[in-house]
């Protein structure tokens, strides 16, 4: 034990790499990407820091060549969850008494080990294994998870100097103490920083976790539970266990010492989750916290003074990059009559030359959907809106899986503000457009607001500041991350807090001291230095 203050270095957002023609990292990231082509890595649980096989494999392949295996994933079963969950719970008192900043040294040190020898694998890995070209791997799982565990230990740090007032003779203090069990993570296939951020968030604070992650994204997920290892995540605090949802759920929600559930992935799992929690909750030693951040269906509403340029790039790379497949991907978009003529052609223009393909091409702009389900259900969108007379396709609807889950970037244009691509979720590279009468500004955007379950992210464009704040006003609830001349896409980490309402989630703003705290079981401690002694008080000297 050191006696010292410990203070955690003023965070920065890590700086975003060019990738340039014959930079350093390019040659580096190319070196990696080749690397995981020749290679099929056997990914085991790692369970109280043992590595288990089960022999029964998942096989990870390359979305974008679907032929080729990149990795064989041993999928847990019900007795390696349980092995998980006891090994948490074995390695909890030990871990919890570390002082805080020896734990978040730890967490420290991965950001460090992943800005340097860790960034190319790390993002070849979500390359390879998720189709992200560069730029969108690099913005993921190098910056975003760096910003994630570098700010999450600033975040904590404040959050334990949050102490209360003290009288005279009386001290008081709040103990920030861990959640009495353990905590189970579950984690998405499209964000690497996600899958790192939920388990390593509640670890910082004192937690030991069960990380269940997608299956899909087990590649980044194992380099990254790596890298956890390499700083000095102690055996047991972080249990990997890729596992089916309900082989995992069945042995985690039935656990009387499950303590908090931190979760991103679809409404419908999250939805069961809460449910079964719910129906569980008097087996619980204590309830459950649940965290959720799920589904979207993201909006743009332009105003008729928004600048034409500005509107064509934020539904572009709103909708398209990562090929829609962020939880805040621009889905529709409400355009004013008076703009449509002019932006029409520009953004069919500039969709049409968009390059579709192998992100090992560092020109392609949009790379493959993740799998094939993912494929065949955006397929069956777009089958709906070929069939149906009130959708007409501007640009995109093909589809082609025959090397890999190809989605053509696709513009719908729907008469019916109510039609289905404009209120359910796709997933995909699918946006629709709704064209509004200018004088229907105000009946519109109630529309907006009416339209989906969800309250993500969404966007307004607009020149006129009054109209753009009241506009605003008007969505208020309908997104929990608003964007003002901008695509609803990227935040960042300390500067945008990230969660939505609704059907879209808890809205505990991962990225900010919100979703920290929610780990914590604060403890008041009262001590008073000059105890009474005896049994009178003062005023009862006399009648």
């Amino acid at each position: 034990m050191q006696n010292t203050h410990f203070r955690i270095p003023t965070p920065v957002n890590e700086p975003i790499y060019g990738y340039l023609k014959g930079s350093k990292e390019k040659l580096l990231l190319k070196e990696a990407l080749k690397k995981i082509e020749n290679e099929v890595v056997d990914i085991p649980c790692i369970i109280g820091g043992k590595e288990v096989r089960t022999g029964n494999i998942f096989e990870v392949r390359m979305p974008h060549d679907h032929r080729h295996i990149i990795a064989k994933v041993h999928l847990a079963g019900k007795e390696e969850v349980k092995l998980a969950v006891e090994a948490a719970l074995k390695a909890k008192e030990e871990w919890e008494s570390l002082a805080w900043y020896e734990r978040a040294k730890i967490f420290l040190k991965a950001a460090d080990l992943l800005a340097g020898p860790w960034r190319h694998i790390l993002n070849a890995a979500t390359m390879h294994g998720q189709s992200k070209n560069a730029f969108q791997a690099e913005v993921d799982s190098a910056c975003e998870l760096i910003d994630f565990l570098r700010f999450n230990a600033h975040f904590y740090e404040n959050i334990l100097s949050m102490q209360p007032l003290s009288s005279h003779n009386i001290h008081n203090s709040v103990d920030y103490r861990a959640l009495e069990g353990f905590v189970f993570a579950v984690t998405p296939f499209n964000f690497t920083a996600i899958a790192g951020n939920l388990p390593s968030a509640p670890a910082m604070v004192g937690n030991t976790v069960v990380w269940k992650p997608s299956e899909q994204q087990c590649l980044s997920a194992y380099r990254t539970m790596q890298l956890f290892m390499e700083a000095g995540v102690p055996a047991g605090v972080i249990n990997f266990v890729p596992a089916l949802g309900p082989v995992a759920g069945e042995v985690v929600l039935q656990h009387p010492e499950l303590a908090g559930v931190h979760f991103t992935g679809s409404s419908a799992t999250f939805n069961h989750i809460y449910k079964t929690i719910g129906t569980n909750v008097e087996i619980y030693k204590s309830y459950p916290r649940i965290v959720g951040e799920t589904g979207g269906k993201d909006f743009v509403f332009a105003h008729p003074t928004a600048d034409i340029e500005v509107l064509n790039i934020a539904l572009i790379r709103g909708a398209f990059e990562y090929q829609g497949q962020k939880c805040s991907a621009a889905s529709r978009a409400y355009i004013p009559a008076s703009l449509w003529g002019k932006l029409q052609p520009k953004l069919v223009a500039e969709v049409e030359g968009m390059r579709v393909g192998d992100v090992r091409d560092f020109r392609t702009m949009v790379g493959a959907v993740i799998d094939e389900r993912s494929f065949n259900k955006i397929k069956g969108f777009l089958d709906g809106a070929k069939a149906d007379p009130k959708i007409k396709i501007l640009v995109g609807g093909e589809c082609d899986s025959s090397k890999g889950y190809f989605v053509k970037p696709t513009v719908l244009l729907a008469s019916d503000p109510k039609a289905r691509t404009m209120c359910e979720e796709i997933f995909g590279p699918v946006l629709t457009i709704y064209v509004y009468e200018d004088a229907k500004l105000q009946e519109t955007l109630k529309l907006c607001n009416e339209t989906s379950p969800y309250a993500l992210t969404g966007a307004i464009i607009a020149q006129d500041a009054k109209a753009m704040n009241s506009m605003a006003n008007e969505l208020r609830y309908s997104a929990g991350n608003l964007y003002l001349n901008d695509k609803p896409t990227g935040a960042v980490v300390g500067q945008q807090p990230f969660g939505g309402a609704r059907r879209s989630g808890t809205n505990d703003k991962a990225g900010s001291f919100l979703n920290m705290i929610r780990w914590m079981s604060p403890r008041t401690i009262k001590e008073n230095f000059v105890p009474p002694k005896g049994l009178l008080y003062p005023y009862m000297d006399e009648e």
